[in-house]
């Protein structure tokens, strides 16, 4: 091995300098200019020799796990697990949620992903049709993994990307963003409308996630006694015309 060669070169320098010593000592001799330069030249191009095999071992062994991938061979690593409220912390909870929903819709094979196939049959029901190679260019600039597909961190990816401005025009992730009725523009619960946002919006913007987690429960408390009413509404009249 290169690192071996290098080994030894290291410790033949080593005995000829000592040697050398003890011949200026004794006699004042020693080695030459041209055999110290043919030493460091020598010792030098191990240098390089184990360097570039140490790199070209690295490079063979990605490409090696690379390719039994792509054949069937081995698994790609796991993704670690993550929390998308903490790592994503720039969308509030009902949007993830939204984004959650909209994953899973399309995630037909139900197993965590969104293969190409899959991809495709989104962007036609989203109605922007792509093609093959612009399918797996959509894949391509967010895939960490490189397993060439999309796990629920690298679908939310594509909105962090697009609500930074981290895409281009013509990029078939900007498309599915704008097209996919999650609104990424605001930040948090600004520009509510509806009960549950106008809710959220009146709590204390320092405890955003508690607060939306309330929210929820209210929001089902309160359709909860809609409900309630609607059957007792239902009873009366119905007793009314059993009379």
């Amino acid at each position: 091995m290169a690192s071996d060669e290098l080994a030894q070169k290291l410790q033949r320098r080593l005995l000829l300098e000592e040697a050398g010593a003890e011949l200026e000592a004794g006699d004042g001799g020693g080695p030459g200019p041209e055999e110290e330069e043919e030493e460091e030249e020598e010792e030098a191009a191990a240098a390089r020799s184990a360097l570039v095999g140490s790199a070209g071992a690295e490079l063979s062994a990605k490409l090696s796990r690379r390719q039994d991938i792509n054949e069937g061979a081995a698994s790609p690593r796991a993704a670690a697990v993550f929390n998308p409220y903490t790592e994503f912390k720039e969308f509030s909870r009902r949007q993830i949620k939204d984004m959650e929903r909209m994953f899973k819709l399309y995630d037909s094979g139900k197993d965590g992903y969104i293969d190409l196939m899959e991809l495709k049959l989104m962007m036609e029901k989203l109605g922007a049709p792509q093609t093959h190679l612009g399918l797996k260019n959509m894949i391509k600039e967010v895939d960490e993994d490189f397993d060439g597909k999309l796990s629920f961190r690298e679908f939310l990816l594509i909105f962090h990307k697009a609500a930074a401005g981290e895409l281009e025009e013509d990029s078939g992730l900007l498309t599915l963003a704008k097209l996919s009725e999650i609104d990424v523009s605001t930040e948090g619960v600004k520009g509510a409308k509806n009960f549950f946002e106008a809710k959220v919006q009146a709590l204390s913007s320092a405890s955003k996630f508690e607060a939306e987690i309330k929210a929820e429960q209210d929001e089902r408390k309160r359709e909860e006694e809609e409900r309630k009413h609607r059957r007792a509404a239902f009873k009366e009249l119905k007793s009314a015309f059993t009379q």
